[in-house]
């Protein structure tokens, strides 16, 4: 079995496998278990598995958008970008900045990551229009259609996306040979806007 890209206590510490009490059927291979209060726990080693996809995915990609319109996600999102060089949009996604050449903030995508596929809709329709492969973040209540990878997670927590977004940097780094080891990478969670 392959080790976790962190420890189990770390990743329970964040709440990533936190889910809600809404559930879809998109969704239902990632859930491990409904608490009896309802609640829909995601599968720990699920979740390192499609960071792990998600990480060798995106590094063999330059023009990477990341959207975002959640404040939560806001520093994580931000240090992501910075470390893996990608294009980051927080707020409103404009209509035109993948499909409209002519759009002053145009942009030639080649993959879309959301952090949220339902608030995150325009940057969705955008990537879709323009034949752009979309990486999203779906917590148990999510609908998957036109998301071409699922990473299964809790969106909703500051930790658990700066978790996440920590790991697919150190992740995305070693494929692309940035950095050698987990030792190497020196960015800890309080970069990506958590206190530790």
């Amino acid at each position: 079995m392959t080790k976790l890209l962190l420890s189990k206590q770390q990743y329970l510490a964040s709440g990533i496998h936190i889910g809600m009490k809404q559930k879809t059927k998109d969704m239902k291979e990632f859930i491990y278990k409904i608490r009896a209060d309802g609640l829909a726990v995601l599968n720990l080693r699920k979740i390192d598995e499609r960071i792990r996809i998600a990480a060798k995915f995106l590094a063999r990609h330059k023009n990477i958008v990341v959207a975002s319109r959640k404040s939560v996600a806001q520093e994580a999102v931000k240090k992501f970008g910075e470390l893996i060089g990608a294009k980051v949009v927080f707020g409103r996604f404009m209509p035109g900045m993948l499909t409209n050449p002519h759009y002053k903030d145009y942009f030639e995508a080649d993959v879309m990551f959301v952090v949220d596929p339902v608030i995150d809709q325009q940057a969705i329709k955008e990537a879709v229009t323009a034949r752009v492969p979309i990486v999203a973040m779906c917590d148990t209540g999510h609908e998957t259609k036109n998301i071409d990878l699922i990473i299964p997670m809790n969106n909703k927590g500051k930790k658990s996306l700066a978790t996440a977004f920590m790991l697919l940097a150190r992740e995305i780094m070693k494929e692309r040979k940035q950095i050698k080891s987990d030792a190497e990478f020196k960015y800890t969670l309080k970069d990506f806007g958590v206190e530790e």
